[in-house]
Formats: C-alpha cells, sequence, structure tokens
C-alpha cells in the first residue's frame, strides 16, 4: 500500500499554506554522497535506479501557523535542497522528503521551522520573477549568500498536465511525509496534505551561482552541471500537520 491508498494522520494541522509555481530542477547523484542525511528509521528512495536531489524554488502564500496570520509573514519564497526517502509502517509505505537546506527571507519563519521540527532553514535576501501566460510559463528565484546572488530559472511553452503513473514527474512532486533528524539523534514525522499538481516539462532550466559554502563543495559541484529533468508544478492549498517522533 502506498502514498495515494493511505488515509490522512491524526495529527492536527500545524500550518496551512498555498504553495504556487514551484520550479524542480533534479539532479542524479550517488547514494553514498546522501546517506549521512538520511534520519534513523527511513531509507534512501529512488525511482527506476536512479537517485535524485531536487533544488526547489516556490512561492509560500497566505501562510497560517495554528490558524494565525502574522503580518509581513504570509507571503514569502522559498529555496529547498531536498532528497527522497521512504519509510515502511506496515501494512503502508510512506514517500517522503529531507531537506539539506531551507532558504526563506525571513529570520522567524527560519527560527519558527528550527524549533518545531529542527529543519536546516536559514534566512537570507531573496527575490522572484513569475510570468504565466497561456501555455508558457517562466519563473526565476533567487537569492543572496555572502555578497553573492544565485539564482535558478526554468521554462516551459507546453500546457501542464497530471503526471503519468509511475513516471518520474511523479516521483518527484508526490511525497506526502516529511523527515528530519533530531539533535538527540531521533526522527520527526510530519505529513504535508496536497492534491496532485499538473506540470509543465521544461524545455529550458539553470542554475548560476557559487554555494559551496551553502551546501558544501560536494552538492555545489552537483549543482554546476545542468540537471537531469526540470519541470514545473503548479501548485495548491496544503496542510502540514504537527510532527511526531518516531
Amino acid at each position: 500500500m502506498d502514498d495515494r491508498d493511505l488515509e490522512y494522520s491524526r495529527e492536527p494541522v500545524f500550518l496551512t499554506a498555498e504553495w504556487r509555481h514551484l520550479a524542480m530542477l533534479n539532479y542524479e547523484v550517488d547514494p553514498k554522497l546522501l546517506t549521512q542525511f538520511v534520519p534513523v528509521g527511513a531509507m534512501l528512495d529512488s525511482w527506476n535506479g536512479k537517485t535524485f536531489i531536487s533544488l526547489v524554488g516556490f512561492r509560500f502564500l497566505k501562510t497560517r501557523v495554528r490558524g494565525v496570520s502574522l503580518p509581513f509573514h504570509r507571503n514569502f519564497d522559498e529555496i529547498n535542497l531536498r532528497l527522497y526517502v521512504r519509510r515502511e509502517d506496515e501494512p503502508n509505505i510512506k514517500r517522503g522528503v529531507v531537506f539539506i537546506r531551507e532558504i526563506v527571507p525571513r529570520r522567524l519563519i527560519a527560527a519558527v521551522a528550527r524549533g518545531f521540527y529542527n529543519e536546516r532553514y536559514v534566512a537570507l535576501p531573496m527575490s522572484h520573477n513569475i510570468r504565466i501566460g497561456g501555455d508558457a510559463a517562466e519563473v526565476e528565484y533567487g537569492w543572496k549568500f555572502n555578497g553573492t546572488w544565485n539564482k535558478l530559472s526554468l521554462k516551459a511553452d507546453t500546457a501542464p498536465t497530471l503526471p503519468q503513473e509511475d513516471s518520474e514527474q511523479e516521483f518527484i512532486t508526490e511525497h506526502y511525509w516529511g523527515y528530519a533528524s533530531q539533535r538527540d539523534g531521533g526522527c520527526m514525522e510530519y505529513e504535508v496534505r496536497h492534491p496532485r499538481w499538473k506540470v509543465w516539462t521544461a524545455c529550458e532550466a539553470s542554475f548560476e551561482g557559487k554555494v559551496d559554502e551553502l551546501y558544501g563543495r560536494e552538492f555545489g559541484s552537483v549543482l554546476k552541471d545542468s540537471p537531469t529533468s526540470a519541470f514545473l508544478a503548479e501548485g495548491s492549498l496544503i496542510s502540514v500537520c504537527r510532527g511526531r517522533r518516531l
């Protein structure tokens, strides 16, 4: 039984928002590069024998934490570098993500995520440029680190569609759980609820910048290459549930 067959968890909702215009640049990597980031209780996930990391930029809109909307903290950008894991929770298989680093423009947002989930958030200056018209889409997300602007960009020129079953697009977009290692060596699991997303396949995608100090030299080397694949997910309303210790 996989995530498409699961009932929602019984944990209360911690955060609601809209995630929109998710630009996903995906890179095939050696699994050995990722083992140190896999929390206790989870294992690396792969698609057709391929292990990926994804650099993802998107808009976080209409954000509410426990039903409360904070001034100047409702709408913002996020950039994350993530890997994919799965956890066997008999009789279910839960497919999730682990974040190597997450970037937002507000210190309070980063502090809340670190405090409640021990996620690897950092607050940096950010920017975005989004143009959606007809079947065409063009997005760019940027962030400034140590005086240098970095950016990921993506263009698409065909209509968005729902991913085909067992496709790479489905694998990347349909992970509904988050996992985060804790300071004491344990693991936090939390559910992310959203419907299936339509996606545009990119005709152009690139990353420009210097990220060795932010992500480490090995990940910086990976991101200097062209992505293995890239696409833009339209996004939706989402709910993030309160985490539970495994």
